[in-house]
């Protein structure tokens, strides 16, 4: 069993900036995937980036060049450093861990983003 704890999530500027952490319970190492979703009241959850086992990062379209997903195997955690934020960006981030591509994986409680001058 793996639980992951989200943390870093907050009120900011637009064109400020954040780094989201998720600190995972068990080892994720060798998992097939990790990675950050989002979702805004009355949307479904979206894709931000994930990076699989293979060293393959996916991003959505609307954060390329300014989200940068990574993660620490020594401290078991998965961070996204987002750049030049916007008030689009505004949502719950949610962590996820998959073991195989095939399972729907763990996720964490969310952390609230708000990008509001």
């Amino acid at each position: 069993q793996v639980q992951l704890v989200e943390s870093g999530g907050g009120l900011v500027q637009p064109g400020g900036s954040l780094r989201l952490s998720c600190a995972a319970s068990g080892s994720i190492f060798g998992f097939y995937a990790v990675g950050w979703y989002r979702q805004t009241p009355g949307k479904q959850r979206e894709l931000v980036a994930e990076r699989n086992i293979f060293g393959t990062t996916n991003y959505a379209d609307s954060v390329k060049d300014r989200f940068t997903i990574s993660r620490d195997s020594a401290k078991n955690t998965v961070y996204l450093q987002m750049n030049s934020l916007r008030p689009e960006d505004t949502a719950v981030y949610y962590c996820r861990a998959r073991r195989t591509s095939a399972e729907a994986g763990y996720w964490g409680q969310g952390t609230q983003v708000t990008v509001s001058s």
